[in-house]
C-alpha cells in the first residue's frame, strides 16, 4: 500500500501537497514524502521553470489536463500546493495510488 498524501478538499476543488525535487535525472512521481507527493523534474528551480515542469508531470502522471492544475501556494519554495479541479477527491487518491503503485513508496 502506498502512504497516504494529505489531499484537502476546498471549495475549488481538492489540494494536492506536493514535495519538489527541482534538478532530478527524470521527470517522475517518486513516491511520498512527509504526507506530500514527491515530484522530480528535470528543470532547475529557477523563473518558474521547474513549477511549469511540475505542472506537465502531474498532468501526465495522474491523467489531469493542465488547466485542472493551478499553483496555490509555494512558489518558491520545495514544499508546494496545487489546487485540483474537475475530479473528487476520492478520484484522485486513486490515481495517485494507481501512479505510484509499482512504487515502494520512498
Amino acid at each position: 500500500m502506498v502512504p497516504m498524501i494529505a489531499l484537502r478538499e476546498t471549495e475549488g476543488g481538492t489540494v494536492l501537497p506536493v514535495r519538489a525535487v527541482p534538478g532530478a535525472r527524470r521527470n517522475q512521481l517518486a513516491g511520498q514524502h512527509q504526507g506530500r507527493l514527491k515530484v522530480c523534474v528535470s528543470q532547475p528551480a529557477e523563473k518558474g521553470k521547474a513549477n511549469k515542469a511540475i505542472v506537465e508531470v502531474l498532468a501526465r502522471a495522474l491523467a489531469l489536463r493542465k488547466s485542472q492544475i493551478t499553483f496555490f501556494a509555494g512558489a518558491t519554495a520545495h514544499d508546494k500546493q496545487f489546487l485540483i479541479t474537475g475530479i473528487s477527491l476520492a478520484e484522485l487518491r486513486a490515481r495517485i495510488d494507481s501512479a505510484l503503485g509499482g512504487n515502494d513508496g520512498q
